[in-house]
């Protein structure tokens, strides 16, 4: 801890477990052990936060939620802060580092003093791997959509899960679908879609044209700017409908979201989705 105007003692800390792409709330207590006093001023001024490490010390997220000082905290003084936390993605160890900041200007960290520097494992955003599935539109065609769900590789629910996928009736899930649905969200996707393969006699007409941004070929892209159509979702969202199909437009949702080619739906030839 260096002597002069510029210095903090750790106390004391109380970090929740924390799932990736979640918020939590820890508590910090510290000390001004130095001769210069603290003040916040709104966004501005002296305010604690936190950095997000990889376990050999490389910054992840570098610039982590500001907790500004309740009123000033002069030298010798004592306060504990609520810190809002929010874990990285996707889950695994990392360290968890708080500092304080003189925002605009530097870290204390910067200046002689050390972070309190914690080991932390983020747990994945899945309390369990369990994938609902809602199925709407006419019973005959969902009868087939049901037939390929039982073939899917990780199996699905009708029920309730932990996360809620949406089909059209007749849309046809690749057999990876549901592992891989499981996965981006176990990695901290709170909303996740893929792409559509459209077949058969009406290739040619409206419909396709109007799919063609969904079309298999594309990787993962978590700044995806459409749709996300059959979604798959944690906790509640607005759902519309477009094209026919069950979708979800990413302005609404509170949380990172996903669209991956590779998780992929098959609309058979006949008559699409209405």
């Amino acid at each position: 801890m260096p002597a002069g105007p510029l210095a903090v003692r750790w106390l004391g800390y109380d970090v929740p477990k924390l799932r990736a792409g979640m918020e939590g709330t820890a508590r910090v207590e510290l000390e001004n052990a130095g001769s210069a006093t603290w003040r916040s001023a709104g966004r501005d001024g002296v305010q604690l936060a936190y950095h997000w490490l990889d376990p050999l010390g490389n910054p992840i997220v570098w610039d982590g939620v500001r907790s500004p000082f309740a009123s000033p905290v002069g030298p010798r003084e004592r306060v504990e802060l609520a810190v809002t936390l929010v874990a990285p993605m996707p889950p695994g160890a990392y360290r968890l580092a708080f500092d304080l900041v003189h925002e605009h200007r530097f870290w204390f960290a910067e200046v002689g003093n050390v972070p309190l520097d914690l080991p932390l494992e983020v747990l994945p955003r899945l309390a369990r791997r369990a994938l609902a599935v809602r199925i709407s539109g006419d019973p005959g065609l969902a009868e087939r959509t049901r037939a390929a769900l039982s073939e899917l590789e990780e199996p699905v629910t009708e029920g309730k899960g932990e996360a809620t996928a949406h089909l059209a009736a007749g849309c046809l899930p690749a057999p990876d679908w549901s592992r891989r649905i499981l996965d981006a969200h176990a990695e901290g996707f709170v909303a996740v879609g893929g792409s559509l393969e459209v077949e058969g006699s009406w290739r040619e007409r409206r419909r396709l044209r109007e799919l063609e941004p969904w079309a298999p070929g594309f990787g993962r892209a978590p700044d995806w700017q459409r749709a996300l159509l059959c979604p798959s979702l944690l906790g509640e969202a607005p759902l519309t409908e477009l094209h026919g199909l069950p979708a979800v437009e990413v302005a609404a949702l509170a949380g990172p979201y996903l669209c991956d080619g590779r998780i992929r739906v098959r609309l058979p030839g006949g008559r699409p989705p209405a």
